[in-house]
């Protein structure tokens, strides 16, 4: 589910080298795990990055289960932090500021591609916030799984619970973002209330 994408879509080129995003959660450990594992068959290099945002206590500590993933895989590994001002719109100033910290970071590294965990329910979550915010037809695309950026999302044709499962399976200890279950976000109200119906 994740080799095929990555032919078909030429989302990882021969001989690049590969950045990837990791917060120490599910998503993310299962994608480095697996980008660790297809590295030598696809002939790329693999490195892993975390970034603290500042915004929450435990995220220290959750960079450092990042850092543990990454050595227990063999991947070497870059701790980042960004400081992200206390705004409306708090998510989306994390994820602009994470991902410019993370392109930087490639760019030093001359990493071409920046992995995140994107799953298939991101997607389809992705496609209800924008058409309950209304869209057009540009917009229904949702996640884009190979950006003109050079992010790309290997775990987008997967879904979440065989994900988590993977990650619980080949990991001792996940990180647990508990804005993620927070129904102040909207993305979480959808998750929680209308994904289930």
């Amino acid at each position: 589910q994740v080799r095929r994408p990555i032919e078909e879509r030429g989302l990882i080129p021969r001989g690049s080298r590969v950045l990837c995003a990791c917060s120490g959660g599910p998503d993310s450990a299962a994608l480095l795990f697996v980008l660790a594992r297809l590295a030598s068959d696809l002939a790329f290099e693999i490195e892993a990055a975390s970034v603290d945002h500042g915004l929450r206590a435990e995220a220290a500590r959750d960079v450092a289960i990042a850092a543990q993933q990454s050595a227990a895989v063999g991947v070497r590994f870059h701790a980042l932090q960004v400081e992200v001002e206390r705004r409306p719109s708090l998510q989306a100033q994390a994820r602009a500021a994470r991902y410019e910290a993370l392109l930087h970071l490639a760019a030093a590294r001359s990493a071409v591609r920046v992995a995140v965990g994107h799953t298939r329910d991101d997607q389809a979550e992705t496609v209800l916030l924008r058409l309950i915010r209304g869209t057009g037809l540009h917009g229904l695309g949702a996640i884009d799984p190979d950006r003109e950026d050079g992010v790309i999302r290997p775990l987008i044709d997967c879904d979440r619970a065989a994900v988590h499962r993977l990650a619980r399976e080949q990991f001792r200890e996940i990180a647990d973002d508990v804005s993620n279950s927070d129904l102040r976000f909207e993305r979480v109200r959808i998750r929680a209330h209308v994904m289930p119906l």
